[in-house]
């Protein structure tokens, strides 16, 4: 899959060399940055050498670093990977370019093309340096790591800001730190490592770990920190050009820079200083059942098809989840697709009509045709950013496996027209990975739509450009965990990891990546409950760190140990624990009689009702600081070192310093 990351038209060659033939000659063309398969490519093709690049949609699958379009015969059409497997052809276009790759070898001569030896197309990564020059107007020399250097491109008519900008989002660029040679700046690719995970739902292997986080928090976080190495710091200070290690708390500044706002350790108020440490009781014991089975569904629905005693029936959900068969039913009334007091006509009505509005948003993506196409950047962009998320999700399941499989084609077309549903949010990367679990139950086009519209009406903020969902979710999650236990959350907070961006991806698509597959079915349905509290899901996050806490802190994990082993624990996790530890959680801040605990954690857990009908252990002191306080804690200086002071269990205590 390919996209035009970048470009510009009216970009100049100076043929100006002493031994050039064509000496005196100006070269105009295209320059353009092409995300070819998570591979940066600067190309450049003089006019009459030039193609359309909206036309450049699929490309085979090679390693070559430089690539030449060719158009293909128009008795042989190329066909794209959506062609080939769409079930209604009549809607097919045909894409007529396809691609073939030149061999790479050393030697400025053989990045030319064999029919203009000013057209050159190179990956990112084959640089070593650029020189870019403003005389009058900017140009730019490539360095090649073979030590060739490129002609040297010249803007006359603009644009060389927008090349830069994009180039430093594919690798990273550091000046120069001689002053006589001030225009040079190395280039060098990010550590991969990094990247290649999630199960392929990302292959972008030259794009900077920070860099394109604060560009794309999401595909970074569900690419880059999937296998987060020892050398996770050579992806932020990129290669041996910028030869010092940056400090641990460096980097922690530097992740900070991602999400704006989310100081969750900055002190408000110097001077204050807040003891938060709480005896929060014993956890109680908790059972879980057997699932629910299709029988036992049935039986909480009167004869008109309405569904009864409808709580009762939410906590079976939530202590022993569903059998697999009743799924099918039960999920959309759990997503809302079905109100719960519909009956068996009223559904029926409410499907066909659901159906018909379905088809009618499809049609609006399926009937557009190549001119509009080639007029509407963003919709390209979306589509190619879904075709290559579908061929990668959950291609080990049944249901998804294999080239031609029904399955990729209708994740395909509910995406897309989930764009023309919500198309300012369009389509963002992981959203795949949410619908697949509800085409699997549903095995209904329109069924598992409409289930995955309600399911992104709960995590629409997730994915918005301001990440306001994630922002309010890591300082919630962050709340939490200095309440359950200050020692642990202290710990992370000394290894500059009190951010707490290693649970990020578990928050983003709900540990979709974290479980078996049959797992996150189980998961899900569990949290569509509603039940014990509003946000389980954080306290699941709880639950898995309290799990891991001692190994981290005995094994004296740091930064990088850190997110290696939290990324580690994917595919090895107890569902069954995890809920069983869950629940207990919530029951133990349910239980906990300080008045100050249930304030501070209950508008996150929906337990402001229950604070109210509760006894201070402390009497009642100025809660609002201490409420703050838990939100973002006040540090202590001493000795040039930041900590929280701790007090006895069961001491709440705030103390006012002078």
């Amino acid at each position: 899959v390919m996209a035009v990351l970048y470009e510009h038209e009216g970009v100049f060659i100076h043929s100006s060399s002493e031994d050039s033939e064509d000496q005196g000659l100006l070269v105009s063309g295209f320059l353009r940055i092409i995300d070819k398969d998570g591979e940066a490519i600067v190309d450049y093709k003089p006019l009459e050498d030039a193609v359309d690049p909206t036309n450049m949609l699929c490309a085979g699958k090679d390693s070559s670093s430089v690539v030449e379009w060719t158009q293909c015969p128009p008795e042989k059409p190329h066909r794209t990977v959506d062609q080939q497997q769409s079930c209604e052809t009549e809607w097919d276009m045909v894409n007529t370019i396809s691609f073939r790759r030149k061999p790479y070898t050393n030697g400025g001569s053989n990045h030319m093309h064999e029919r203009n030896k000013w057209a050159f197309s190179i990956s990112a990564v084959d640089l070593k340096s650029i020189t870019v020059s403003a005389e009058g107007w900017t140009h730019v020399t490539f360095h090649l790591k073979d030590d060739t250097a490129l002609p040297t491109i010249h803007f006359h008519q603009g644009g060389s800001e927008g090349f830069m900008e994009c180039l430093r989002k594919c690798v990273h660029l550091s000046k120069s730190v001689c002053p006589s040679d001030e225009s040079l700046f190395f280039v060098s690719a990010f550590n991969k490592a990094l990247s290649q995970s999630f199960e392929n739902l990302l292959d972008d292997t030259n794009y900077g770990l920070v860099q394109k986080l604060k560009k794309d928090p999401y595909t970074t976080t569900l690419g880059g920190f999937s296998k987060v190495t020892n050398y996770i710091y050579d992806a932020f200070r990129g290669s041996d050009l910028e030869y010092r290690q940056r400090p641990p708390e460096e980097m922690a500044d530097l992740l900070g820079e991602v999400i704006p706002g989310l100081e969750i350790n900055q002190q408000e108020e110097p001077g204050f200083e807040v003891i938060t440490r709480v005896d929060l009781g014993p956890r109680p014991v908790v059972r879980r059942r057997e699932p629910l089975t299709v029988e036992g569904w049935l039986k909480y629905q009167d004869p008109e098809g309405r569904m009864r005693n409808v709580p009762d029936l939410k906590k079976n959900i939530f202590k022993g989840g569903l059998c697999h068969a009743a799924r099918k039913e039960a999920w959309k009334f759990l997503l809302g697709f079905f109100p719960w007091e519909s009956t068996y006509e009223e559904r029926k009505v409410l499907q066909k009509r659901k159906t018909d509005e379905y088809f009618r948003m499809k049609l609006q993506w399926r009937s557009v045709s190549e001119e509009q196409e080639r007029r509407n950047s963003k919709l390209r962009d979306y589509k190619s950013l879904i075709e290559k998320d579908v061929n990668r999700t959950d291609r080990n399941n049944k249901y998804y496996e294999g080239l031609d499989n029904p399955g990729l084609i209708l994740l395909h077309d509910i995406l897309m027209t989930y764009c023309m549903y919500d198309f300012d949010l369009g389509y963002v990367q992981g959203m795949s990975d949410l619908l697949s679990p509800i085409l699997f139950v549903m095995e209904s086009e329109v069924d598992a739509f409409w289930c995955f519209v309600s399911f992104m009406d709960q995590l629409h903020d997730n994915f918005e450009e301001q990440m306001q969902g994630m922002k309010t979710q890591l300082i919630q999650l962050s709340t939490l965990l200095r309440l359950l236990d200050l020692a642990f959350w202290n710990y992370l907070e000394s290894q500059d990891s009190g951010y707490l961006y290693f649970c990020f991806r578990w928050l983003l698509i709900r540990f979709k990546r974290e479980l078996h597959f049959p797992d996150v079915l189980r998961l899900w349905e569990v949290m569509w409950t509603g039940l014990p509290c509003q946000n389980f899901h954080l306290l699941v996050c709880c639950a898995i760190l309290d799990s891991e806490k001692q190994k981290i802190m005995d094994r004296h994990y740091g930064f990088n140990e850190i997110l290696k082993h939290i990324n580690e624990l994917s595919m090895k996790l107890d569902i069954e624990e995890i809920l069983h530890k869950s629940e207990s959680i919530c029951l133990q801040i349910k239980n906990c009689k300080v008045r100050v605990c249930l304030q501070a954690v209950g508008e996150i857990l929906g337990l402001t009702a229950a604070y109210d009908t509760q006894t201070a252990e402390c009497g009642k002191p100025d809660s609002s600081h201490l409420t703050r306080a838990l939100h973002r804690p006040e540090q202590a200086v001493s000795n040039g070192h930041r900590h929280l002071t701790e007090t006895p269990r069961g001491v709440c205590t705030a103390a006012f310093i002078s």
